[in-house]
């Protein structure tokens, strides 16, 4: 027992020791492990907070465009975009902001709205449909280099024939009719039998002498 004990005191000797020259080190690696987990988790209830408010003044503004007040609506998708535009709300109410002032006929205002949104959403479908509505605007005020550098752009599958129309349209402008057919054409075989837009493309293929056969 008497040789056990005298082990275990050497081994506490040694774990002094250790600790004397650790000890600092661990104790502040233990604090800043603690601090970073409080840091994250405070990180995560701010977030989720947030996302609550901006879902609550997201529904309050969409009320408020179906009252027709505008005024309202405007002053809300503002603050959105102002305070909480980390969310997807955000980019939602820029969206709904742009149709409205494109209605007002305010496309410069659209326009930055739909920048805003480029820039700022993650969402891949999002991103594309702002694209789209911001070439088409650039189209209609003859900016051809501008709208064709959003709808050359990197877009998903899902929204490929809709910027190869926008481009057929955006060639056909410039009366560039052979790029506007070969845009139309790659459109048309994107588009399944059941879409609408597919009947349109077909027209457009038709008005040029091209086949979408």
């Amino acid at each position: 027992m008497a040789a056990f004990d005298l082990e275990e005191q050497e081994q506490l000797e040694e774990l002094k020791a250790w600790w004397k020259r650790w000890g600092n080190y661990v104790t502040y690696g233990i604090a800043a492990l603690l601090i970073g987990v409080a840091g994250y988790q405070y990180w995560g209830h701010q977030k989720a907070t947030q996302a609550a408010e901006a879902s609550s003044l997201f529904d309050t503004m969409q009320q408020s465009i179906e009252a027709g007040n505008k005024k309202i609506f405007k002053e809300q998708a503002a603050v959105l975009i102002d305070k909480y535009g980390s969310t997807p709300y955000a980019t939602r109410a820029a969206m709904l902001l742009a149709s409205n002032n494109m209605e007002e006929k305010d496309a410069k205002s659209a326009k930055a709205q739909l920048e805003w949104v480029v820039e700022h959403t993650k969402e891949v479908s999002v991103k594309d449909l702002a694209r789209l509505r911001l070439a088409g605007i650039l189209l209609d005020e003859k900016q051809y280099e501008e709208a064709f550098k959003q709808l050359n752009s990197k877009h998903s599958d899902a929204f490929a024939a809709r910027f190869d129309d926008l481009k057929g349209d955006t060639y056909l402008a410039q009366g560039k009719s052979d790029e506007a057919r070969a845009a139309y054409s790659a459109a048309y075989a994107k588009l399944k039998e059941t879409n609408p837009m597919r009947g349109v493309v077909e027209m457009k293929l038709d008005s040029l002498g091209g086949s979408a056969k």
